[in-house]
């Protein structure tokens, strides 16, 4: 028990330090969870004003990291604690204010937020090895094992406090399901983040408490230099084989990848550059050899992949992802290049180059978002024009242009429209919509291409706009089915008689549809699977809504008649096409002929 109390008061003292070290951490992660709170108990999606104040926090949160760090490793700053505080608070505070005339938190302000907050970790990694003040893989170490051990002992936390949460739901009295949600978000951004700061030493303190601490904190752990040395060094050799086998057959067939070497590569090279920092302290002959030879073998095969982006690039132009890629295979050769020539002792420069390279990616005009958004217009005015639909600025219908124009026409747009930027092209109509205005504008409806797996699905969609013919029958239900699903049985009366209707799944593509006597005689039935094969060979892969005629199918049956008229059908086939799974949307209308 004494032992017990001693880790708890070890474990608050420490967390206690933490809170004064780093105040304006402390203060906007204490925003964050109150805010989190805030929005649990609204139950609903919170103000925007929420979000952006989130957001602002959680900035302001590492830039006050990034504060104490430069205070406690610039001698001159040390007297000046409170303005280099007041500095970050400006920087968040005009954060804030660039959110502040935003409608809503799109996906370009969360990458341009995510960015941002990427290349202040990275200068907290760099800032206490300046000038080699403090050893920077020793400082990666520091923070990878204390990000590890905080996350464990959050995990744990969580755990327990559930686990005795349900145990008081179930054993006394009922706990509100919130309750949950309050816990986690207590232990993941107070006690996690507090806890994690706790552990992190003063790298260049001389006094006898600091300087203990620090030599405990970069004891390389047995379990992790088993682990970096013989697996996951291994492990990425034999990745870089696979490579350059892959590189090989490239220049034997020059059949250049379609897209997905880029993200592959760059999670090689982030991988690797992460365990070459880890294997710098390190002095067997795996890590060794590890830090001699990937720089080295880094370059051929990022410089491999920046053709194979390039290629992508010239062909459909620049977006987000393909700028980010191309900026992190400069990043790497570059890394590649300091690392060959002068290893270990250049490891810092890792943290630097991306700290530097990630604040260009998000300051205009040549971010990713900007420069992606001019690539894609101009692609898109060069597509236009080679069809004469536009012309000295001004667009002319095309009805008849090509399709590979109506689709990177559609696809352009679209993606602009994702990402809000139709109102850059000064061409376009005000408020221009693409599935209403398209074919107005552009003489055609926005056109997608058939999947590349055509053979492989089929889809049959009704044409609501057109009227149903419905005469002769006496009721009607709309009904759906799909694999898996129990069959549908419902209950109804017509002039006095009672009737069944029933819908049974067969089989992933077959479904029965019948209408029964109460004393379970079929009246009239039908199944599904042939009309639905027939529709797709006659259609094939038509991108319009179809007629109800071409929807329906009619069974008659002495005085009994059924009519399906069929919303939506999609067919799911297997490799060899001779068979399907198929989902049915519909609507069953059933008639009795009086005699």
């Amino acid at each position: 028990m004494k032992k017990i109390k001693g880790l708890l008061f070890q474990l608050l003292k420490g967390m206690s330090e933490a809170i004064i070290r780093f105040p304006l951490t402390i203060v906007c992660l204490v925003g964050v969870a109150t805010l989190v709170c805030y929005t649990i108990a609204l139950d609903q999606s919170p103000p925007i004003i929420i979000e952006k104040l989130v957001y602002t926090f959680l900035v302001s949160a590492v830039l006050g990291m990034a504060a104490q760090f430069a205070v406690e490793r610039f001698m001159k700053l040390s007297a000046l604690r409170l303005p280099v505080y007041g500095l970050a608070l400006v920087l968040g505070a005009g954060y804030f204010l660039i959110l502040w005339p935003v409608p809503e938190i799109n996906a370009e302000i969360s990458v341009r937020t995510l960015i941002a907050v990427f290349a202040l970790i990275c200068a907290v990694l760099w800032i206490p090895a300046y000038k080699k003040k403090a050893d920077f893989n020793e400082v990666c170490l520091i923070h990878f094992k204390t990000l590890f051990i905080s996350i464990l002992y959050s995990v744990v936390l969580s755990a327990g406090l559930a686990a005795i949460m349900a145990s008081i739901d179930v054993l006394l009295f009922n706990i509100h399901h919130d309750a949950y949600s309050y816990m986690l978000t207590v232990v993941w951004i107070l006690f996690a983040p507090t806890y994690y700061l706790s552990l992190l030493p003063r790298f260049l303190s001389k006094t006898e408490d600091d300087v203990m601490k620090l030599q405990t904190a970069k004891n390389y752990p047995k379990f992790l230099s088993v682990l970096v040395s013989y697996i996951a060094i291994p492990l990425v050799g034999i990745y870089t084989l696979v490579l350059l086998a892959y590189f090989i057959k490239i220049l034997i067939t020059w059949h250049w990848p379609s897209g997905q070497l880029g993200p592959m590569v760059l999670i090689y090279s982030a991988a690797g550059l992460v365990i070459l920092v880890l294997a710098s302290l390190l002095s067997n002959r795996f890590a060794v050899l590890y830090y001699k030879i990937f720089p080295k073998v880094l370059i051929p095969v990022v410089v491999l992949q920046l053709v194979s982006v390039g290629i992508r690039l010239n062909a459909y132009g620049v977006t987000e992802s393909r700028y980010y890629v191309a900026l992190f295979g400069i990043f790497s050769i570059i890394i590649g290049v300091l690392l060959s020539i002068k290893p270990v002792t250049r490891n810092s420069m890792i943290a630097l180059l991306a700290a530097v390279l990630a604040i260009v990616s998000i300051i205009p005009p040549v971010d990713a978002f900007t420069v992606s958004r001019v690539s894609q217009i101009n692609r898109l005015e060069r597509i236009l024009a080679s069809e004469n639909i536009l012309s000295d600025g001004k667009i002319i219908p095309q009805a008849n242009a090509s399709e590979e124009t109506k689709i990177e026409t559609t696809n352009i747009l679209n993606y602009l429209d994702r990402h809000s930027s139709l109102q850059y092209i000064s061409w376009l109509p005000p408020d221009f919509q693409i599935y209403s205005d398209m074919k107005n504008v552009f003489g055609f409806d926005p056109t997608y291409p058939l999947d590349v797996a055509q053979d492989r699905y089929f889809v049959a969609v009704l044409d609501n706009q057109k009227p149903l013919i419905i005469s002769g029958y006496d009721i009607g239900l709309t009904a759906f089915s799909y694999p898996g699903q129990e069959d549908q049985t419902y209950n109804f009366s017509l002039d006095g008689l009672n009737y069944v209707l029933n819908i049974s799944r067969q089989s992933e593509r077959e479904v029965s549809i019948s209408v029964k006597d109460p004393a379970g005689t079929e009246l009239i039935g039908t199944n599904l699977s042939e009309f639905a094969w027939k529709l797709k060979e006659e259609k094939k892969n038509n991108r319009e809504s179809l007629a109800p005629d071409d929807m329906t199918l009619e069974i008659k049956k002495g005085e009994y008649k059924l009519k399906i008229v069929f919303q939506q059908i999609n067919l799911n086939f297997d490799d060899n096409k001779n068979d399907f799974m198929a989902d049915y949307s519909m609507m069953i209308f059933f008639g009795h002929e009086k005699k």
